[in-house]
């Protein structure tokens, strides 16, 4: 494979579009690519230019700039891949009880072991996307480190990596502010310079992910009961595929005082109602754990660490047992701890590694 060569993931947004930019500006043998996951119009009613990535839409940009950069471009159909990888995979964990995310999967499983399977087919070393994270060589290990603009860094999502994928993957705008890479954009004409961020899970256009279960399996989920700690119950819920840890809207009954999801019981059919002050946890288990460098830093490590995309890192005690999971104890109680979230541990800028929640401190026992 060529190291001067490129394979440049072009989801039709504004970030990968000036990642291919600036790959092809210092000197790169770049070859563009799109990957074709599902059908966003008519698998989920999505119209053209909503805030997902993979509409048709995003093709024609993607393509409209690797072809103004002068570079060849390609479409991939991975859609089967992606329906029994993610699709599925998502249906199943809320038919658990389990909150997926979508996303991490899509990453490990598409964007990059996908994208490098195509990168040695078409003679490319490098694999380079948008993602807002920065890759580093300390002591003789690639490490994966947040991105200097903070509000978009993305290395939660890509906790899965591996000391090859890091060795031969670009990131040009870890370096970059969001601000920086939209006047890039507009500076060279690009038709999606001011293109909203996709916000949304790509086959979820609207956020009713219940009703796409629905549709996929053609299942009905029957109600159950509302219960509290004690076992008393307390209503009927719509089946427990519309709820997770932590919700307080859509309940559709109405108490004294707020009341959240605090546990999701497949085997009873049952949802679990409480107060806030019933979501803070101390403990957490997770499993499937990749570590960036190959290995944990100890057996028991202090390490900071976040349960959810969006939230700010937090001290806590780690311990690997011998079967491989992780035990996290934060110093402070966390809220909505969620079985099927990621748990991505920190040292300072640097991912050590990350897995997913299997169980909260109350079901430890």
């Amino acid at each position: 494979m060529s190291a001067d060569r490129a394979l440049i993931a072009m989801s039709g947004g504004v970030d990968s579009s000036v990642a291919a930019y600036l790959m092809s500006a210092a000197g790169y043998d770049c070859v563009g690519c799109t990957m074709k996951l599902h059908n966003s119009e008519t698998e989920a009613g999505q119209e053209p230019g909503g805030h997902t990535c993979c509409s048709l839409r995003d093709v024609e940009d993607a393509r409209t700039v690797a072809y103004r950069l002068g570079m060849p471009y390609h479409v991939f159909n991975f859609s089967e891949d992606f329906d029994e990888k993610i699709i599925q995979k998502f249906i199943r964990s809320y038919e658990n009880g389990v909150t997926p995310n979508p996303c991490i999967d899509c990453n490990r499983y598409m964007k990059f072991d996908k994208l490098f399977d195509r990168a040695e087919i078409l003679d490319c070393d490098l694999v380079v996307t948008g993602h807002y994270v920065r890759v580093e060589k300390q002591d003789g290990k690639n490490v994966l480190k947040k991105a200097v603009d903070e509000t978009k860094d993305q290395s939660y999502v890509l906790y899965s990596m591996t000391q090859y994928q890091l060795a031969h993957v670009r990131f040009p705008l870890g370096e970059l502010k969001k601000s920086e890479v939209r006047e890039i954009a507009l500076k060279q004409g690009f038709v999606n310079a001011e293109k909203p961020d996709s916000q949304d899970i790509c086959f979820v256009p609207d956020g009713d992910y219940a009703a796409v279960i629905e549709k996929y399996t053609g299942k009905h989920y029957p109600p159950g009961n509302y219960v509290d700690s004690l076992g008393n119950i307390m209503g009927q819920h719509s089946g427990i595929i519309h709820y997770t840890i932590g919700q307080r809207k859509g309940l559709g009954i109405a108490f004294g005082s707020p009341r959240f999801v605090c546990d999701i019981r497949p085997k009873e059919n049952e949802v679990l109602l409480g107060t806030n002050e019933e979501l803070f946890e101390r403990e957490l288990i997770a499993g499937d754990f990749n570590w960036i460098a190959g290995e944990p830093p100890s057996e028991s490590f202090r390490c900071r660490a976040k349960i959810r995309y969006r939230q700010q890192e937090q001290w806590a005690q780690a311990t690997v047992p011998e079967d491989g999971i992780v035990r996290l104890v934060f110093d402070e109680p966390q809220r909505a701890i969620t079985p099927g979230q990621a748990a991505v541990l920190y040292d300072g800028d640097v991912v050590l590694g990350g897995g997913t929640i299997l169980r909260r401190a109350h079901s430890l026992k």
